[in-house]
C-alpha cells in the first residue's frame, strides 16, 4: 500500500529537486573511509545476485544517501537504503526484504534524475511489501 501524493519531487528550499543521483548533485560525492558500493552487485533474500549498483541517489536538505539506483535486467530501479545493507568489506549490497527475482518488478521512475513524492512512496511500499508477502512462508502466521 501507498498513499497517493503529489507527482512532483521534494523540493530545496531554493527550488530544485531534494533527492538526485550524484551524476547530477555537483559537490556531492560519498566518503572515501566508507565503501562504494557503486558497480557492487546486489543480492536478493535468496542470496542470488539480482544487479549491480548503477549509482547513489542523495538527499541535498540532510548530508545522505536515501537511494542506491540499480541496474537490473537493462533497467533501472531504486533501492530505499533503509532496505539495504553494504558489505564493509566488498562493498556488495545485500536486500532482506525482496528475493532476486523480485527486483525487475519494481515500480520505475518517470524522470531518471528525480523521483516524485509518489514514487518514493511507490518504491518503499514495494520492499516493505516484501518483507511480509515476498515467499509464500512470510505471509503465514508465526504463531
Amino acid at each position: 500500500a501507498y498513499a497517493i501524493r503529489p507527482e512532483v519531487p521534494d523540493l530545496t528550499i531554493d527550488g530544485d529537486p531534494r533527492i538526485v543521483p550524484l551524476r547530477v548533485a555537483d559537490g556531492y560525492s560519498l566518503d572515501a573511509r566508507d565503501p562504494n558500493p557503486i558497480g557492487r552487485q546486489v543480492f536478493g533474500a535468496d542470496g542470488v545476485a539480482a544487479g549491480t549498483v548503477k549509482d547513489a541517489w542523495v538527499d541535498r536538505g540532510e548530508p545522505h544517501v536515501r537511494y542506491l539506483e540499480l541496474s537490473v535486467d537493462g533497467r533501472s530501479v531504486m533501492l530505499p537504503m533503509p532496505f539495504a545493507k553494504v558489505d564493509a568489506k566488498t562493498g556488495d549490497v545485500k536486500v532482506a526484504s525482496i528475493l532476486s527475482s523480485q527486483f525487475k518488478d519494481v515500480p520505475a521512475l518517470a524522470n531518471p534524475d528525480q523521483i516524485t513524492l509518489q514514487e518514493e512512496d511507490k518504491v518503499s511500499a514495494y520492499y516493505g511489501g516484501g518483507t511480509l508477502y515476498a515467499t509464500p512462508e512470510r505471509s503465514e502466521p508465526i504463531l
